[in-house]
């Protein structure tokens, strides 16, 4: 079994897993222990069967890690952090936070903020092979503490950076909690370094808004076609918050994304939507869950793809309305365009609805080009590549006015434009994505 192989790596250097930790934490290894021992390889995904190179021992990179990375946004200030495989680093001139504010390392936040932590993370379920994985093995990640009535002036970016000179794993869990009344924006930026190896990235986060708080949640990938990336995302809601949460897939080898909200406050909102970006062999899933559990409570997810040569789409969306969840509006939508007869696209987007006072719709379409507006445009000397592009970019353009950092906005059009005419992704001075 491809997971007892990992079970007994954990086993081996269990020391080194377990240290630093409160009892708790060490007991949630554990429990991972026994919820992935009830796993079969059918249900544990075969993403996991090389042998990836992990870091156990927590050796620091060698240099500065952050010369791997050169982001290029104009107009855009972030705080700005990174996570190497599997470990946190901060800059070293890195601007002031608010009074209140933490940043730091999981690793870190276990040892001084515990008391801030258990309570979150103890609310973890480990029935997702995937998030069992994660909890057995990861041992850094980000820690963001935003306090009550705190609202951050600029967003945190956090760069996913796999890297290495053989096959190679990076585990990582994120914890962002924001307070009452509170905001914040974060970017996560996955990337991978190369196109030699393969890589694996199991990244787990999860984000608690409280009552009256407003977050936004953006996450880029562009890494590289031996790339396969793991990532779930928990958004646990209070009442009257506001969470926009965008996943945009420009370049990619396999990407799995699974999102799980929460909307347990009346008058919580949620905006959650996504892009893929797919062509020659690359695959990008993302099964979401978004479950209504108190009346007064709405949401609206949109998600959009656009496949090219043999690229593989896949969306699974899940609505749930429980009983007592009245007033509840829901909207999903799944729209897609397969631009070759090779690629494949697999939708499935529902609603279980179990309260009669709401207003829920879904649908979903796999379709082409429009030939006919395509016609127009090159009878009106339009390039047919050009216009090929102008259909594509007018298709996602909606997707990107969810985004509501602008100079990110502006950068993304950029991004996007590049990737539909099958240009490399990267920007200015930056010669890692594709």
């Amino acid at each position: 079994m491809v997971h007892n192989g990992y079970i007994a790596l954990f086993r081996e250097n269990e020391a080194l897993f377990q240290q630093n930790l409160p009892a708790w934490r060490k007991q949630m290894r554990n429990d991972a222990v026994a919820q992935l021992q009830t796993q079969n390889e059918v249900t544990f995904a075969d993403a996991y069967a090389l042998d990836y190179g992990l870091n156990p021992q927590r050796l620091p990179f060698k240099g500065n890690p952050f010369s791997l990375f050169m982001c290029d946004i104009p107009g855009i200030t972030t705080y700005n952090y990174l996570v190497l495989n599997d470990t946190f680093y901060a800059q070293s001139n890195m601007p002031s936070l608010p009074q209140g504010v933490i940043i730091c390392s999981l690793a870190q936040a276990f040892q001084q903020h515990a008391h801030l932590l258990q309570p979150y993370i103890s609310q973890l379920a480990l029935n997702q092979p995937d998030v069992a994985f994660n909890q057995l093995l990861a041992q850094d990640g980000m820690f963001l503490y935003v306090p009550d009535g705190v609202q951050l002036e600029r967003p945190i970016q956090l760069v996913n950076m796999m890297y290495g000179n053989v096959d190679m794993m990076g585990v990582s869990h994120n914890v962002a909690i924001i307070g009452q009344n509170a905001k914040a924006q974060v970017l996560v930026c996955d990337h991978a370094y190369g196109n030699e190896v393969n890589y694996l990235s199991n990244r787990l986060t999860q984000v608690f808004v409280g009552k009256n708080a407003t977050y936004e949640h953006y996450k880029l990938e562009s890494s590289s076609a031996k790339t396969t990336n793991v990532s779930t995302l928990y958004i646990s809601q209070e009442e009257n918050s506001q969470v926009l949460s965008n996943l945009i897939t420009l370049a990619n080898g396999k990407t799995h994304n699974r999102v799980e909200a929460n909307l347990n406050g009346k008058g919580a909102y949620l905006s959650l939507n996504g892009l893929g970006l797919g062509r020659d062999n690359e695959k990008i899933e993302n099964h979401t869950f978004i479950n209504h559990n108190v009346a007064g409570a709405n949401s609206n997810e949109l998600f959009k793809y656009v496949l090219d040569h043999n690229a593989e789409g896949n969306f699974y969306g899940l609505i749930k309305v429980l009983p007592h969840a009245q007033q509840t509006q829901a909207y999903q939508t799944n729209r897609n365009l397969c631009l070759s007869k090779t690629a494949r696209m697999f939708t499935r987007p529902q609603l279980e609805i179990y309260a009669d006072d709401v207003k829920c719709n879904h649908g979903s379409t796999v379709g082409q080009l429009d030939e006919n507006a395509l016609f127009y445009m090159r009878a009106r000397g339009i390039d047919p590549v050009e216009a090929r592009m102008l259909l594509m970019f007018a298709f996602v353009h909606d997707v990107l006015d969810n985004v509501h950092i602008e100079p990110l906005k502006d950068r993304l059009q950029l991004l996007i434009e590049r990737r539909l005419r099958g240009e490399n992704t990267h920007c200015n001075g930056c010669k890692i994505c594709r």
